[in-house]
């Protein structure tokens, strides 16, 4: 029997956490929630989730503080939500770790879209070692890349990333020194087609580059940035 998603709604207004469940529930989702960040991070400790969403204006602890907590002990997809205007904000949940983010208010549409969107990927990248060979590793120097395990190594040190830094890197590695879009990066590693934002992809590059940074500055320079255009990996000649 396959094993149901479950998903942590995190928001400090019941309105929007039943409307959210509603929403959800319809999908054939697992719905359990949270109303502050202090619940949430005890819930995320004890079960694992397949996605969160959580609100960023919170009381007491933030979003962007729970997400950040979060991370340091689990890489579950996170999807923010946030009011309009609160820019910067959304930049700073990024850089926390959040995956995505839905503006409030939210349409049911958007939602739902977002959230297949991140559990598709996510659960690719999660199940698509049981069918790949050790031969598919990406060896670069500075850089390897397991597949098989879902592991990064620069200069032989692990590299914690999330999962979505992961499909990221591991994207651009499939076709090195090939230039990507922001656009064809949003649409390939996020499946979004509408609804993109991309900013979201500056912001992971950012993350991906200083993650690498602090292991190998040789590594995070292989991710080079081809102004006008968008993204590659570039292997060292």
């Amino acid at each position: 029997m396959e094993k149901q998603t479950m998903i942590l709604v995190v928001d400090d207004e019941e309105r929007i956490r039943r409307l959210l469940r509603m929403y959800l529930e319809k999908e054939g989702y697992l719905i359990e929630e949270a109303q502050d960040g202090e619940e949430a991070l005890q819930k995320a400790g004890q079960r694992d989730y397949d996605l969160i969403l959580l609100d960023l204006m919170l009381p007491g602890m933030d979003g962007i503080e729970v997400c950040s907590r979060l991370r340091q002990f689990k890489s579950t997809p996170v999807i923010m939500l946030t009011a309009k205007g609160e820019e910067s904000n959304r930049v700073q949940g990024f850089e926390a770790g959040a995956d995505d983010y839905v503006v409030k208010p939210f349409s049911p549409r958007e939602v739902i879209y977002r959230v297949k969107a991140i559990l598709r990927r996510s659960s690719a990248t999660a199940y698509l070692s049981r069918e790949v060979a050790s031969s598919n590793n990406i060896v670069f120097p500075h850089l390897v890349i397991e597949h098989d395990a879902h592991r990064v190594t620069a200069e032989g040190k692990e590299v914690a990333l999330t999962p979505k830094e992961y499909e990221l890197l591991h994207y651009l590695a499939v076709s090195p020194d090939k230039v990507f879009s922001r656009e064809d990066l949003l649409k390939d590693v996020w499946n979004y087609e509408f609804f993109g934002d991309l900013r979201t992809v500056d912001t992971h590059v950012k993350r991906l580059r200083e993650k690498l940074n602090r292991v190998s500055p040789e590594a995070a320079a292989m991710i080079t940035t081809v102004w006008g255009v968008g993204y590659k990996l570039e292997v060292p000649k």
